[in-house]
């Protein structure tokens, strides 16, 4: 229960910070953030692992790189879900979509660390 909470937050705050950063990324408000975090933590978690598989030889054939096509089809399907979440363009979506994630491995690598040593802590209580 505690990885997904931590997957929505860190998806959310890293698609505030990305709007913030680059100009083609729209977020009306943080309410809006956090649930474009939330849609987008379901459809990887749901659609994202269906279409790798279906994908799988074209993106051995591309060495890799159709998988960022991949990760920005599915952020592109959030911004569909939420009105208030708005991307421009093909590349600014691809560029998005892989700023999005590394921001948001780096968010979920900091609360996942704080959240094991604050369990850890309470065990030893």
């Amino acid at each position: 229960m505690t990885s997904i909470l931590v997957t929505w937050i860190a998806n959310s705050l890293a698609i505030y910070v990305v709007a913030y950063l680059l100009g083609g990324v729209d977020v009306a408000s943080l309410r809006d953030a956090f649930l474009a975090g939330a849609v987008l933590s379901i459809v990887n978690a749901i659609v994202k692992p269906v279409i790798v598989i279906l994908t799988l030889p074209l993106t051995v054939l591309t060495l890799g790189l159709f998988y960022f096509v991949v990760t920005a089809f599915c952020l592109w399907l959030a911004s569909t879900f939420v009105p208030g979440f708005i991307l421009q363009g093909f590349f600014t979506t691809v560029v998005a979509a892989v700023l999005i994630s590394l921001v948001s491995a780096l968010i979920a690598r900091v609360l996942g660390n704080a959240t094991k040593d604050s369990q850890q802590s309470a065990r030893t209580r």
